[in-house]
């Protein structure tokens, strides 16, 4: 490729001509497209932000002044104009990582694949650089209009006005969407209303856009344009990010790069926080993004190039599995809602959406607000079930615990991607959630094994009217059905293993996405002459009294786990062994309290010791018998 093969550092494209960045933003696309379709990755937004971000490297100088993304999965355009275009092994163990990542580049700072948080990032950098009287360096981020209906980004707003001095530039990346359509209403345009087209084109704006955008967006209108002699006022003195103390430029197409240049040289001599807002369309320049109504290629597998179809047909997912029963439960239960953060596709309610359009409320990224929503609907008659991936209901700790099991509402949460998800890195390992809602009274957490137990789980959650539920599964195609063979108080005994009367008694304790690893586990200690016995508690949390006494009645036990190994599953079982007298060793295996790389779920599990063969030698370690 002409311009992209001497491309090495920032340097090199602020020496081309506008000709050149032109060519240079064509030869990305085909780059990006290439590459994408053989390994996976986040395709549509990266290819909507192609001339923007070759614009902020002609205008800023990365890394004296420290460039943002939000979210990080926008950045591979960033990634190739630092000199990183090996993409062969993209969100690979030993590639380059799909987020900004400070051990690949100087020019990396935030990895940022949690929402709404980079404008604070820039608010802190920026008042770094005050007190260090750094005063030549600019921070700029780059915040997606999805990433506006998150409150903390308008928290951020609020301080970053404070700091008139401060040399720091948000880019707002209008393009519509997050993951699907970007909804809500007023919030996330607000940085529209200070324009300088007139109060007829701002109304026919407002048409267009908010009457698209659900049921918010069209309320936002119709209450907008039923003020129209005050709405004129407010919009030709002054707009409310200037109300703010923010200087506003734009809107700019996002697609000119010398347009976006020259917006962000106005933006950058302007010398405190402003505003540059950026019109861009996620999939640019590849006809089957841009005709993806669903989420433009958001997140892309492997895919034909040509086409866009995928190389390999995909299994029936866990994901389908809870879209299909919810629905099934919604036919019957009238007052059964459905929350998600801007998610309805990736966490399975779309098929609920269509049959129950009005039983579907997208809060946009926004998981505080979607768990005390809940509470409020819990309250007032109904059983809302929230679906988030597993990593994000970090965000909504305090509002599970005080909002929702401190006043016993029967919400469910449902937590999609539970556990090693492994190709996007540390930030999306669904690791944290059986730690961290341990402590929560009253929870129950179920984690179920395969489709069967999937699909009485949720029937059982939603059945709980007086305090929170959680049901956790992994992310990608379902396991083959792992029966019974006996049921102890709840407690599902999946084998047993006798051996000599004599021989030690152990029992795997595996559930969840582990259940098959526990199994596999189970023979190979059989086959040292242990007596070995399966089971899975299926509802994991609270420990149960029937698991307790079945640890008494053992020598050993192995607690398998694909969640932080220090406050899971483990830890509490050998908590209770201890509260009711029994002194049997507990042995609790899983993942360690560490950020892990990006790498296959079957690559982590390796080096994790996670596999039946490790965990079978160290516990015949821990017995003291020869492997």
């Amino acid at each position: 490729m002409g311009q992209l093969t001497r491309i090495n550092s920032p340097q090199d494209v602020r020496r081309l001509t506008s000709q050149q960045a032109d060519d240079l933003a064509a030869e990305i696309r085909t780059f990006l497209v290439e590459q994408v379709s053989r390994t996976g990755g986040h395709l549509g937004p990266n290819l909507g932000v192609v001339e923007l971000t070759i614009a902020m490297h002609r205008v800023f100088e990365s890394p004296l002044d420290t460039m943002v993304f939000d979210t990080g999965h926008q950045a591979y355009v960033h990634k190739l104009l630092t000199g990183r275009r090996d993409f062969s092994q993209l969100r690979s163990k030993g590639g380059l990582s799909g987020y900004p990542s400070r051990t690949e580049s100087e020019h990396d700072v935030v990895e940022n694949s949690h929402a709404s948080t980079a404008l604070s990032w820039a608010d802190g950098i920026a008042k770094a650089n005050e007190l260090q009287g750094r005063g030549d360096r600019h921070v700029v981020a780059v915040i997606g209009d999805g990433a506006l209906t998150g409150g903390m980004a308008w928290e951020a707003l609020n301080n970053i006005a404070a700091g008139q001095d401060r040399r720091l530039v948000v880019v707002v990346n209008d393009n519509g969407r997050s993951y699907a359509p970007t909804i809500g209403g007023l919030a996330h345009h607000l940085d529209t209303l200070r324009t300088t087209r007139g109060y007829e084109n701002v109304l026919s704006w407002g048409k267009r856009t908010l009457r698209r955008s659900g049921a918010p967006g069209r309320a936002t209108y119709d209450a907008l344009h039923g003020m129209k002699r005050g709405l004129k006022d407010v919009l030709v003195p002054q707009g409310m990010f200037e109300d703010l103390g923010i200087k506003y430029v734009g809107p700019v197409d996002g697609h000119d790069v010398r347009a976006v240049e020259k917006a962000l040289r106005n933006a950058k001599s302007f010398g405190g926080p402003v505003i540059v807002h950026v019109i861009t369309e996620k999939g640019r320049g590849y006809v089957p993004a841009e005709q993806d109504v669903a989420d433009r290629f958001h997140a892309v597998g492997k895919i034909h190039p040509e086409t866009g179809l995928p190389v390999a047909p995909s299994r029936f997912e866990w994901t389908s599995v809870f879209a299909d029963e919810l629905v099934r439960i919604g036919r019957r239960r009238p007052d059964v809602v459905a929350i998600t953060a801007a998610m309805l596709q990736p966490v399975g309610l779309a098929p609920f959406a269509a049959e129950f359009p009005t039983r579907v409320f997208d809060v946009g990224i926004a998981e505080q607000h979607a768990a005390t929503s809940a509470a409020g609907m819990a309250f007032g008659g109904l059983h809302p079930v929230v679906a988030v991936y597993a990593t994000f209901l970090n965000r909504a700790f305090d509002q599970v615990l005080m909002d929702v099991a401190l006043h016993k509402a029967g919400v469910t949460f449902v937590l999609d991607r539970a556990g090693l998800t492994g190709s996007d890195g540390a930030s999306h390992n669904g690791m944290w959630d059986m730690a961290m809602l341990g402590v929560v009274p009253g929870l129950r957490l179920a984690a179920p094994r395969d489709e069967e137990t999937l699909r009485d789980a949720l029937r059982t959650a939603v059945d709980v009217d007086d305090a929170p539920t959680v049901v956790r599964y992994p992310k990608g195609a379902l396991v083959d059905p792992v029966p019974a063979i006996d049921h102890l108080d709840g407690v599902d005994v999946l084998a047993r293993h006798d051996g000599p009367a004599d021989a030690q008694h152990v029992l795997v304790v595996g559930y969840g996405a582990m259940a098959p690893t526990a199994l596999e586990t189970a023979e190979l200690l059989a086959a040292h002459g242990l007596r070995v016995t399966v089971v899975d508690p299926r509802w994991v949390m609270p420990v149960s009294a029937a698991l307790t006494k079945l640890v008494g009645d053992h020598d050993h036990v192995v607690t398998i786990e694909d969640g932080v190994v220090d406050g899971g599953l483990g830890s509490l079982v050998a908590q209770r062994a201890r509260e009711a007298g029994i002194g049997t060793p507990v042995q609790a295996v899983g993942i360690p309290r560490a950020f892990l790389d990006h790498a296959t779920r079957e690559q982590l599990v390796v080096e994790l010791r996670l596999a039946p063969g490790d965990i079978a030698r160290d516990t015949l370690a821990a017995l003291g018998r020869p492997a």
